[in-house]
Formats: structure tokens, C-alpha cells, sequence
């Protein structure tokens, strides 16, 4: 049997609010909340004690969900939090979006901070990398 769909992609928070704030603006719907925590997540996460709040998120199609998850205990750590795009591993989330410039001016109030600058990649049609919560790069294409 071959995979059946990538369900989400998670991302650790340490504002849990901030961060779903930031994704809702972007237009992603909350698709629910939960606590977790017991032998379960302790065996799977190999972090005795865990407890963790998360948040689900999905895109307006309903294809693509965010898991925003921020651990009450133990305390997260980070290596970098704001590596630059050529830095290995997971770099950006990427979103298509109606319009980039109104997108990042309303992702600016909830603490977006423009990478670079925002490019036309072909005739009336731009794209820009954003820096959001945890420094995760997000990745803004006018579709």
C-alpha cells in the first residue's frame, strides 16, 4: 500500500495564539483544539511528562492543514529560529494567495517580517518569502 495523503505539516509554537492568529489572518479555519498528554504521547514523543496544546488548521480548500503545537512540558528548545532560506531541512510553508502585497501588510500586524522583498515572477504576478511565528519562512505566491 502506497501513502494515502500527507495530513499535515506541525510546527512548534511557544505563543500559541499569536500563531493561530497569524494563520487566520493568512484565511486558514480553525479546525479544532486539544490538550494531550499520558503514556501515549510520552511513548510516541519519547518526552516523559509531555503535555501539549495544539491547534489545527486548514486551507480554505480543505486540502492542506497546519498542526500548531506548543509544549507546556517539557519546555521546547530551538536551534536556530531564524535560519536563512538555504538552511537545511523544512525551510517555508507555501501558500497561494489573491493578492501578496494586501496578505503581507495584514500578516505585519501579527508580526510577519518580510525575508526579502516582494518580486514579480512573471507579468502582475508576485511572490515573497515572509518570516512568521517560531521564524518559520512562508512562502506567498498570487495565484
Amino acid at each position: 500500500m502506497a501513502v494515502k495523503r500527507m495530513d499535515h505539516i506541525g510546527v512548534v509554537v511557544e505563543d500559541l495564539a499569536a500563531a493561530k492568529a497569524f494563520f487566520l489572518e493568512l484565511g486558514m479555519e480553525l479546525v479544532g483544539e486539544t490538550t494531550v498528554s499520558g503514556p501515549w504521547v510520552e511513548g510516541v514523543s519519547a518526552l516523559p511528562g509531555v503535555v501539549a496544546d495544539i491547534s489545527f488548521l486548514r486551507t480554505p480548500d480543505g486540502h492542506g492543514q497546519l498542526e500548531l503545537t506548543t509544549y507546556r512540558t517539557p519546555v521546547a528548545t530551538t536551534l536556530e529560529p531564524s535560519a536563512p532560506p538555504n538552511t537545511l531541512g523544512i525551510r517555508n510553508l507555501m501558500f497561494a494567495v489573491d493578492d501578496v502585497h494586501d496578505t503581507v501588510e495584514r500578516l505585519k500586524a501579527h508580526g510577519g517580517e518580510l525575508v526579502g522583498t516582494i518580486e514579480e515572477y512573471t507579468p502582475s504576478k508576485y511572490f515573497c518569502y515572509l518570516r512568521g511565528p517560531q521564524g518559520v519562512i512562508i512562502a506567498l505566491a498570487e495565484d
